[in-house]
């Protein structure tokens, strides 16, 4: 049971830079979905916000990539986890919705207001470091 909670344990504090780099690759990838149209880029998307708010950078590649890769070539500085997990949840019902707005309601345009949001509230954590 320990193994359980300790895999779904949030980190906490987070080091701000890797935060704002994974901001960045969600607003990369927001972006490339509505430049190119293509909403099958949600369920990546999705699949990292749930990975990232159930068990932190643990499973999602973005937040590995962010947290192991180019984060530690960065100056470091921490800030509470439990806001950015928040906001990792955040994410996660807005994907969520987006997917269901597509593939079972075939409301792809709402879909694509919701990744504008996404794009909106990744630029500012990302470029701003407001969450």
């Amino acid at each position: 049971m320990a193994a359980i909670r300790e895999f779904f344990r949030f980190p906490n504090p987070v080091n701000e830079s890797a935060a704002r780099v994974t901001a960045g690759g969600v607003l990369l990838m927001a972006a490339v979905l509505l430049l190119t149209r293509q909403p099958l880029l949600l369920w990546p998307l999705a699949y990292g916000f749930v990975a990232r708010s159930l068990a932190g950078p643990r499973i999602s590649p973005l937040a590995r990539l962010a947290t192991q890769v180019i984060a530690p070539r960065l100056p470091a500085r921490y800030t509470p986890g439990p806001p950015k997990r928040f906001a990792q949840s955040l994410g996660a019902a807005m994907t969520a919705c987006g997917l269901l707005l597509t593939f079972a309601l075939g409301l792809t345009g709402a879909a694509y207001v919701v990744a504008g949001l996404l794009v909106l509230l990744a630029g500012t954590e990302s470029l701003f470091g407001f969450c």
